[in-house]
């Protein structure tokens, strides 16, 4: 009896452990990462949808105030506006954080409009031509001290010699290069001016010469500058620039949450219908740009208010869709991308980003 009772405790010992186990889990190490399971019947959460990048024209930067001192450190008239933006241009690019317009597009637009080199840092004028553009802002800056902080050390000789100094003295400029910048991104709705940032750059070395410091530099043929190349960011002015837009972009790029994607709905009408060209009653001012893909419907019958006699709804059949080839202020060029048989008076719509 003894013995029976003493194997009943043995395998209560045994087995407790083993129950508890199947009511208690043992929680994981700290630092082991852990996967939530998802209620049966439940379905999982579909993953954020990726928007497209803010997009943003960059203007060419106003130096106007620091033209002559650019002038006297390159020996002629460069546009260092120019060499900023262009820098400026390559570094956003870079970081992937803004799709930047292309030049090209940007001087096609400004000549067309006859954009001055006067309104480069006029926020009410840029943002006019940033509705022309299709992009959520624009970023317009200047140039305001590009030049050097020189100082003189005077080594004397033996006294009363000419222009002050002793027999085998000498004079010797010590320069180092600062740039300052500033930018401001500009809505284009309403030209207020959504974000600011400031680029200060100082050369970490001195020389007789802003060019100098090391390179071979001599890219500013025809007034053009090319403040990106390796020979001009070796020479102290180069190195200037280089940080002053370096702080300048990181600052832009820290407000880009400041800047909203605009999102336009365009309607109109098709205006003529020429062969495989579709001609819209809308376009730049508008919002709409080349690439952009309407919805062609043909209204079949108009409901009006009993009351009023005004329209409430119009019934309409899909037709196709057209895709803007070409666009100006006011009207626009589409071809087909589905659909036969357009017409005018065919509505045309589209949500565009």
């Amino acid at each position: 009896m003894k013995k029976a009772l003493w194997a009943v405790v043995l395998l209560g010992t045994f087995l407790a452990p083993g129950a508890n186990a199947q009511t208690q889990s043992t929680p994981p190490p700290p630092g082991t990462p852990t996967t939530a399971t998802a209620a049966p019947g439940a379905t999982p959460a579909p993953a954020a949808p990726q928007g497209r990048k803010k997009r943003v024209a960059i203007f060419d930067f106003d130096y106007a105030t620091v033209q002559t001192a650019s002038a006297a450190a390159f020996g002629t008239n460069v546009d260092v506006g120019k060499g900023i933006t262009d820098l400026l241009v390559k570094y956003l690019v870079q970081d992937g954080t803004y799709s930047v317009i292309e030049r090209q597009v940007l001087d096609k637009i400004m000549a067309e409009q006859n954009f001055s080199n006067s309104d480069r840092a006029n926020p009410n004028s840029a943002a006019k031509l940033g509705k022309l553009l299709g992009v959520d802002a624009i970023i317009v800056g200047a140039v305001t001290q590009f030049g050097n902080d020189t100082k003189n050390t005077n080594v004397g000789g033996g006294g009363g010699g000419f222009g002050g100094f002793g027999v085998g003295g000498f004079s010797h400029k010590n320069t180092k290069a600062i740039v300052n910048i500033d930018a401001r991104i500009v809505d284009i709705d309403t030209a207020e001016i959504l974000g600011v940032a400031e680029g200060h750059g100082e050369s970490s070395r001195s020389s007789t010469g802003l060019l100098g410091g090391g390179g071979h530099w001599g890219g500013w043929g025809g007034g053009a500058v090319d403040f990106g190349s390796s020979d001009f960011q070796q020479t102290i002015l180069g190195e200037a620039v280089k940080a002053s837009v370096e702080q300048m972009s990181a600052g832009l790029i820290a407000d880009n949450t400041k800047l909203q994607i605009r999102t336009i709905i365009v309607s109109g009408l098709v205006a003529a219908v020429d062969g495989g060209q579709i001609v819209l009653n809308v376009g730049a001012k508008a919002g709409l740009k080349v690439g952009d893909q309407l919805s062609v419907e043909r209204v079949t019958k108009e409901i009006k208010d009993p009351s009023t006699g005004q329209v409430i709804r119009r019934l309409a059949n899909p037709v196709g869709v057209v895709r803007v080839t070409d666009v100006d202020d006011i009207s626009a060029v589409a071809a087909p991308v589905s659909g036969t048989g357009f017409k005018v008076g065919d509505a045309v719509k589209t949500v565009t980003q």
